[in-house]
């Protein structure tokens, strides 16, 4: 019995700390190489641009899939020289690229996308960026399952993936902005 409860104690622990915190990091695309540099009256690709979603994503219901457009707002103005260009609740647009719902033996959910562009008026600006969230996954929780009863690990699974409405979002520019004078 006190081995049974060792094993357990373990398998808890462990499965405690198999949780992975949440992570909404948006990286440059590869083609936005230009450094962000403001050059007189134009924002140069490369400056940041501050976002958050638009919409509740989750894979708990299983209704995203890839290639899926979502909804996203600038959260900050974007300035030059004392002028807004982007102004802050300017609607913007990205792409699921990769979606996983959570499954058996301990697989959790994870929301991969892209961010595709911002409008301003009638004028809309590309923009590039990622952004992610994982589920935790359920791994430690199955092996000790499946020690125990061999059969519940398939009925196991990891947390479904989640990103509110206002989960910040960092993007850039992905061309250059001109200031009309």
């Amino acid at each position: 019995m006190k081995v049974l409860a060792l094993l357990f104690g373990t398998v808890a622990s462990a499965a405690l700390s198999q949780a992975t915190p949440a992570t909404h990091v948006a990286a440059p695309m590869p083609v936005a190489t230009i450094a962000p540099a403001i050059g007189g009256d134009t924002l140069r690709a490369g400056a940041e641009v501050q976002l958050t979603m638009a919409e509740d994503l989750t894979t708990q219901h299983k209704d995203l899939h890839d290639g899926q457009r979502v909804r996203l707002q600038v959260a900050e103005n974007v300035t030059l020289n004392g002028r807004v260009v982007i102004p802050a609740g300017s609607p913007a647009t990205g792409e699921l690229t990769d979606i996983r719902n959570k499954g058996m033996w301990g697989k959790s959910g994870h929301i991969n996308g892209r961010v595709l562009y911002t409008r301003v008026g009638d004028r809309q600006i590309r923009l590039s960026g990622t952004f992610n969230e994982h589920g935790s996954t359920g791994t430690a929780a199955v092996v000790g399952a499946v020690l125990l009863i061999p059969i519940a690990g398939f009925f196991m699974t990891g947390t479904s993936a989640r990103m509110p409405i206002g989960t910040p979002v960092k993007a850039f520019l992905d061309e250059d902005l001109k200031l009309a004078n």
